[in-house]
Parts: C-alpha cells; structure tokens; sequence
C-alpha cells in the first residue's frame, strides 16, 4: 500500500509540474526562474516521498512522526559537522598534538597559507612529526642549526644509499668535530607545509641520535614565530 501510494504521489507531484509548466509558458502564470522551478519540484517530490511513507504507515502517525523527528535530528547533526568540518579537524589535530608529541596542528591562516603549529615538548624542545620522500621522520627542530640534518637510520629508511655516500663536510656536534655528507631530497614535509629539492645533511652512523630540523627548513617558509609554548611556521 506504502508503495501504491508513493508512485501515486510522484505521479501527482510530476502532473502539477507538467500542468504548471503548461500555464508559464502559455503566460497564464507569471514567469520563475528555472533553477527557482526546479527548486520547487525537487522540495515537493520530498515532501510528498516523506509524507506519503509517514501515512502510509501500519504502526500509526504517532510512530512514524516519531522517525521523522529521528531522521530529522541525524540530518541536522550531519549538517552540523560538514558546516564546522575544519573546525574538527582543528580539534583533532590538537588531541593528536597531546597525545602523540611533535604531530603538527594543520590550519589556514586568513590569507590561504597552509600553517602548523608545533607544541612544546616535557623537555622544553619542539618536535615535529614529518615525512622525508614520503617515509615517517620525527625532527627536533634547531634553530641554532644551519641544516636539516637527517640520522644515517632515517636516511636510509628514506630510500637514500648511505653506504655510497661521501661523509666530507666537517660538522660540529656536541659532542666534537665529525663530517657528514650533503644529498638533496626530493621532498620534505610537515603537515601540509611540503618543499621540494632540499639539500639535508647526512650523518655517519651512530653521531646523531635522531633528525634535526635546521635554519634551512624554516628560512624557505613565509614567518616564523614562537608564541609561549607553540611554535608556528607558515608557508
């Protein structure tokens, strides 16, 4: 019966719109815009679908009013999320931010720009979850460094052949003189904040502990700047 009288309905609903069209353009009605037209039909073939299955019904109007109002509040909470889609994706990025340190908060500042902000570390450094040619490196960022520097272990996870490179250029750890070799990478990227063809340097096995994001990095970004416990770096 639910069926019967939908299609009945539709059919309904298509002849209004058949007879209406007729009198528009004989000039009986006055003239509508055709995406205001089309507007039109398309509310009233779901107003006629929604109301035709809710009387159609056996459990009775109160059960399928019932429904309607539940259909109602799901469309609602999924406008809801689509109207405020960057703002959860703001949110989430902030959960992510505590509970995986050094993962980056995404945004676009007022101009457009891609932008990241990195939180503080326990240890009072900021670290930064990236990728190096599409492999996972997490980088503490030095702004007393010259260059990116990347471990011999991240290196080669990166897809580089460490064992055939030249370890020439002296270099200054903390703990002494030792030399690196310079490679260039295809692509870096932290969050949305991507450069490609930059120049790294490589450590030998053992020197470096893990990644260091130098002035290099950062000097090819549009700002810089670090407010409290939040650095944030803008394309």
């Amino acid at each position: 019966m639910s069926r019967r009288l939908t299609i009945v309905a539709i059919g309904l609903v298509g002849l209004v719109a058949i007879i209406f069209i007729l009198r528009q353009s004989s000039g009986t009605l006055p003239s509508i815009g055709g995406d205001r037209f089309a507007y039109v039909i398309y509310m009233g073939i779901w107003a006629t679908l929604i109301g035709s299955a809710v009387l159609a019904r056996p459990e009775g109007l109160g059960h399928s009013l019932k429904q309607l109002v539940a259909w109602i509040g799901i469309f609602l909470i999924v406008m809801a999320a689509y109207s405020y889609r960057y703002e959860l994706q703001d949110m989430a990025s902030r959960i992510t931010a505590g509970l995986i340190p050094g993962s980056p908060i995404s945004a676009v500042d007022a101009s457009g720009r891609n932008q990241i902000t990195l939180i503080r570390n326990a240890n009072g450094h900021f670290n930064a979850r990236g990728t190096v040619q599409g492999e996972s490196v997490t980088f503490l960022v030095d702004t007393g460094a010259t260059d990116i520097v990347l471990s011999n272990e991240d290196a080669a996870r990166a897809g580089i052949d460490v064992t055939q490179l030249r370890y020439n250029i002296p270099v200054s750890t903390a703990n002494g003189m030792t030399t690196s070799a310079r490679q260039n990478v295809d692509r870096l990227s932290i969050g949305p904040i991507a450069l490609d063809n930059v120049t790294v340097m490589i450590s030998r096995k053992g020197d470096l502990e893990g990644s260091l994001l130098g002035m290099n990095f950062i000097n090819r970004l549009r700002s810089f700047e670090i407010r409290g416990d939040r650095m944030i770096l803008t394309q």
